[in-house]
């Protein structure tokens, strides 16, 4: 993998929508950002993976101009972060973790007033607000209260009204938190779309397929600090060649098969809530078929196993020590 550095240096003829150097948040005596470095480019899907509590929402509100830093530098579109606040402003929207639109108005309505607020004229913000509408789907349930929505409709109704103004960048922190998998992937098709058509995206999720589908590269931070960085593919690459999974069925054998795995494969087994489910990074390949053989004659019965290439979920936990949901450090003032 190439640190950001690297990237910035030997591509320095693109351009960027964010190139940050040092970014630093300070709350009391806790860093929840320090020293973020960040270079993405233009018209991409710039996945920004952490624990809950790591430092990614108080980084994107930094970069969206909501939370002034308290150290570092970044440029937006090669405005100055700390001077041109208007300029950015302009240029980007943000969609949180919750809906911000009024859920007594209809869908319409929610839509024309962001409009209007946007600077169109009455007949324009109606025009655009059906253009939405449509375009997402939602043109059956324009006069309906937002209330009445189920989850995805209000995600999707959420983000039109983040780009009742197309934005060249879009910050988007956990879009699709708590959603079912049809409405995923509808917000997952929106996302695409915006970016086909020029806009650069910087997502947030705790689903980390959700990132392996969209993400053209992937940070992952953690107690504030870029721990890697690179595409999905240089990331698996980074744990070790290989992931294998055994399922055993005694859970009164763990200790020993923990202890067995360990020693043959020079590497930590992982265990889950289910003692019973071990895991383990392997580097050497050729050494899974003896660990599988030493459990046998040991008298340790498996009823499944499977050898494959690391999922990004193992690469974060290898990384971070968490799995996705779990917390790291508490951000001051982010859920």
């Amino acid at each position: 993998m190439k640190n950001v550095r690297d990237v910035r240096e030997q591509q320095n003829t693109v351009g960027w929508a964010i190139e940050a150097k040092g970014l630093v948040k300070i709350y009391g005596k806790h860093r929840a950002v320090d020293g973020v470095d960040l270079a993405i480019r233009k018209g991409t899907v710039y996945g920004f993976l952490g624990p809950n509590g790591a430092g990614k929402t108080t980084t994107i509100r930094m970069l969206a101009t909501l939370t002034k830093p308290d150290g570092g530098s970044a440029r937006i579109f090669g405005h100055d972060l700390s001077k041109e606040g208007d300029a950015i402003r302009s240029r980007i929207s943000m969609t949180g973790q919750y809906a911000s639109i009024d859920e007594d108005l209809t869908g319409m309505e929610n839509l024309v007033m962001m409009a209007r607020l946007m600077g169109y004229k009455r007949k324009a913000a109606k025009v655009r607000a059906a253009e939405l509408l449509m375009a997402f789907g939602l043109e059956e349930a324009a006069k309906r209260q937002v209330k009445n929505y189920s989850g995805g409709m209000r995600r999707r109704i959420d983000i039109a009204a983040s780009i009742v103004v197309t934005p060249d960048l879009l910050f988007l922190d956990e879009p699709t938190t708590g959603l079912d998998p049809r409405s995923r992937n509808q917000v997952w098709d929106i996302i695409r779309a915006l970016v086909n058509s020029g806009t650069t995206v910087l997502l947030t999720t705790q689903y980390l397929d959700e990132a392996d589908q969209l993400a053209d590269r992937i940070a992952v931070i953690n107690h504030g600090k870029i721990i890697a960085e690179g595409t999905s593919s240089e990331l698996k690459a980074s744990v070790g060649s290989g992931t294998l999974n055994v399922q055993l069925v005694d859970a009164a054998d763990h200790k020993m098969a923990v202890d067995l795995l360990e020693k043959k494969l020079s590497a930590p087994v992982h265990v889950s809530g289910d003692a019973t489910l071990l895991s383990a990074q392997v580097d050497n390949s050729g050494l899974v078929a003896e660990a599988l053989s030493d459990l046998s004659k040991e008298g340790i019965v498996i009823s499944d196993f499977s050898f494959g290439r690391p999922s990004l979920d193992e690469v974060f936990l290898t990384l971070t020590g968490h799995t996705a949901g779990e917390e790291s450090k508490p951000e001051e003032g982010t859920a």
